[in-house]
């Protein structure tokens, strides 16, 4: 009896013919992360370790605050967001300042902007204009922002100003010239805070001085008319006269009563009588000069105290002008405000940006990151339709 044989006359399976995969590694690689990380971490390490022009960064240190003012807590500054604010954030208006039109049309005054933003031979992305900018003020403004930033320390109250530029001695000058401005901003804020106060104290000073020089020509005009200096002081004498001669008249009159005691028919007290009506007579004409006729003393001792009280109200009002004129000026140069510089601009030795393999490193992670991202995503998707 013969064995069964079994003949196959198809293919070989692919089990029983296997060889080792000969594709080339880099046909394995996924094209997605080809195009989604590969390319743009080439393109990113060519254009920072190949094109990228170098800048330069000049630094500065400054403080604004009041000669009374303590530096804020960072809890200080923490609490402005709810709207609780310090008189630290006053250098925000320096920072404000720095960066706005007004500082960029300050230092174009003095440099020409344009060409340091875009010496020959820098790259096209990093220069001003770069692609998408506009050639003109706001275009400009827009680069300016790119290469000046100043930042705020809650923790020493110091705010810092970076400025970048393709060359050190560019750098440097723009940092000095904007801080300039700064410090003219402060002096400015300073006059005009201090202004209004002090011109209401100047304007009531030069109200009062008018008061007292017209009371005194009114006082002047009344001694030249009445032709006293001192009209109180007449009255005074006039006083002090009334009193010897009644203190005279009271003498005689005891006199003549000891004589009219001894000698009642004594030739003497005729005499005496004669006197004491002398005497009398003219203490009643001194009477008269002070009150009770027209001319007398009193309604032009009235007016004239009327005329010192307007005087010595007006002189009081002269001196409480005076003095809240000082205060005004005290207390503007006590709140006044002043930019100190803590560290003046540096002149940069070498350039420090760009970070070139920091930046390229950057747009690796940044890149494989969005590729995982996405891959996720597609493979939830794909998961999905399978279900």
């Amino acid at each position: 009896m013969t064995d069964a044989k079994l003949n196959y006359a198809g293919p070989l399976p692919k089990a029983l013919t296997y060889q080792g995969d000969t594709v080339a590694w880099w046909r394995r690689v996924p094209l997605g992360f080809l195009l989604v990380v590969v390319v743009p971490t080439v393109l990113a390490a060519i254009y920072y370790l190949l094109i990228a022009s170098p800048r330069y960064v000049s630094e500065a240190r400054f403080l604004v605050r009041a000669p009374d003012q303590r530096v804020p807590s960072s809890l200080g500054v923490a609490l402005q967001g709810v709207g609780i604010t310090s008189g630290q954030t006053d250098a925000f208006a320096v920072h404000e300042y720095i960066t706005s039109r007004d500082g960029l049309r300050d230092l174009t005054r003095r440099y020409d902007v344009e060409e340091i933003l875009a010496p020959p031979g820098t790259d096209v992305f990093s220069r001003y204009p770069r692609p998408g900018e506009s050639r003109n003020f706001e275009g400009l403004h827009k680069a300016f922002q790119r290469f000046v930033t100043v930042g705020y320390d809650s923790t020493t109250g110091l705010s810092t100003l970076r400025v970048e530029a393709f060359r050190a001695r560019d750098a440097q000058a723009m940092a000095e010239t904007l801080l300039t401005g700064g410090e003219g901003l402060v002096n400015r804020l300073n006059e005009r805070a201090s202004s209004d106060s002090i011109d209401d104290a100047r304007l009531a000073q030069t109200q009062a001085r008018t008061r007292v020089s017209e009371t005194q020509q009114q006082l002047t005009a009344f001694r030249n008319r009445e032709e006293f200096i001192d009209p109180e002081l007449s009255a005074r004498e006039s006083s002090e006269v009334i009193g010897g001669l009644r203190a005279s008249v009271a003498q005689l009159r005891a006199e003549r009563s000891q004589i009219a005691a001894e000698a009642p028919a004594s030739p003497q007290l005729p005499a005496i009588d004669n006197r004491i009506a002398a005497y009398e007579s003219q203490v009643a004409a001194e009477r008269a000069k002070i009150a009770g006729t027209q001319g007398s003393l009193a309604p032009r001792v009235g007016t004239y105290e009327d005329l010192v009280a307007e005087r010595e109200l007006a002189l009081g009002e002269l001196e409480a002008a005076t003095a809240a004129l000082l205060a005004a000026e005290q207390e503007g140069r006590r709140q006044g405000l002043y930019l100190e510089r803590v560290v003046s601009p540096s002149l940069p030795d070498d350039a420090v940006l760009p970070k070139r393999w920091l930046a390229v490193l950057t747009v690796f992670a940044t890149m494989m990151l969005i590729y995982g991202v996405g891959w996720l995503i597609w493979a939830g998707v794909r998961e999905h339709r399978q279900a």
